[in-house]
C-alpha cells in the first residue's frame, strides 16, 4: 500500500471538512422584547439569535416602549482555536460552534405624562404667572405655602 494515495485522500476529506464555524449572537434582555440593532442594523427583538461574521466591538443598541433607550458597546472575543495558524488545525477536527452571549437590563422610562406636551404647557403657564407677580408676592406665596421654593426635582427633562 502506498502513503501518498492514503494521505491525499485524509487531506482531501479533511479540508471538504474544514471551514465549518457557526458563529452566533444570543442577546437578551431584560424586559424581554426589546428591538436590537447592531452596528446600527436592525436584528430583530429580545431574546433573539443571529449570525456573525467578524470578531471584535459591536455598538448595540436596544429600544423598548416603556423604557429608556440603551446605547452601549459589547465585544465578541474570538476563541484560542480561531487565531491564525492554529485555526487550521483546528478546523480539522470537524465542526465548530462559537456562541456569544450578551444580556442587558433596560431602565424604566419616567412616568408616562411627566414629560409630556400639556404637562409642559402647565409649566409654562404657571412660570407665566410668576414673571408677572411683584417678587414680594412671590415670597408671600412661598412663604404661606401655595408655591415651591424651587422646582421639583424632577421636573426638568432627563436625557438618555
Amino acid at each position: 500500500m502506498r502513503p501518498f494515495p492514503i494521505a491525499a485522500a485524509l487531506l482531501a476529506s479533511a479540508a471538504l471538512s474544514a471551514g465549518c464555524v457557526d458563529r452566533t449572537i444570543s442577546i437578551s434582555s431584560e424586559p424581554s422584547g426589546a428591538l436590537v440593532y447592531l452596528n446600527d442594523r436592525e436584528v430583530g427583538r429580545t431574546p433573539l439569535t443571529t449570525g456573525f461574521t467578524f470578531y471584535g466591538t459591536y455598538d448595540v443598541r436596544l429600544e423598548r416602549e416603556g423604557c429608556r433607550p440603551l446605547w452601549t458597546k459589547s465585544k465578541a472575543e474570538q476563541p484560542w482555536w480561531e487565531y491564525p495558524g492554529i485555526d487550521l488545525l483546528a478546523e480539522l477536527t470537524g465542526p465548530k460552534e462559537v456562541r456569544v452571549d450578551w444580556h442587558f437590563k433596560l431602565e424604566p422610562s419616567p412616568t408616562p405624562g411627566a414629560h409630556s406636551s400639556d404637562a409642559l404647557l402647565e409649566r409654562a403657564g404657571r412660570m407665566r404667572e410668576l414673571n408677572r407677580m411683584p417678587t414680594d408676592a412671590i415670597d408671600a406665596a412661598q412663604a404661606a405655602g401655595k408655591l415651591p421654593a424651587h422646582p421639583p426635582a424632577d421636573s426638568s427633562p432627563k436625557k438618555p
